[in-house]
């Protein structure tokens, strides 16, 4: 088995980003909740016990973006510009989640606006849970990302 970047036979190691050039980063993730349309519209109306859902999961969304590298294992702290999250509804049952984050780093920001999307997802269930257990968590992935030496990734759709 080759050895990857972040391993060895014998233990994991951060990678060495010191020599690698700082660019402006930009990555964009997403993620879906489904639900019952009757949550779906309570949420949207604000009508939920726990109170404003979309603003709750928007702020924890930001949040858990500044504390990725505290939450993923050899993921590099990074110096986050910006952080958005925003909410779309394309249908009677789901809320769609939109993570961006932008950095001017030596390292990517893919994770910090995957962890965003999760923790935004994951926050929408918690508040939403007495109304409608059965939600589900859907299709977590990064759909574009920009800068450093990988270069321009874009999600076919």
């Amino acid at each position: 088995m080759a050895e990857g970047s972040h391993w060895d036979f014998h233990r994991l190691q951060m990678v060495d980003i010191g020599a690698k050039e700082t660019t402006l980063r930009i990555a964009r993730a997403s993620a879906c909740v489904r639900m019952q349309p009757e949550t779906l519209d309570r949420l949207r109306r604000g009508q939920l016990p726990k109170g404003d859902v979309l603003q709750a999961a928007r702020v924890a969304g930001i949040m858990a973006a500044k504390r990725t590298a505290e939450l993923i294992p050899l993921c590099h702290p990074v110096p986050l510009d910006v952080v958005r999250v925003e909410f779309s509804f394309p249908d009677s049952s789901t809320a769609a989640i939109e993570a961006e984050a932008r950095a001017t780093a030596r390292t990517g920001v893919e994770m910090e606006a995957l962890t965003a999307a999760a923790v935004a997802a994951l926050t929408i269930y918690d508040m939403c849970k007495s109304l409608d257990r059965a939600m589900v968590i859907q299709q977590i992935q990064l759909e574009e990302k920009s800068g450093g030496k990988s270069g321009h990734f874009l999600r076919s759709s």
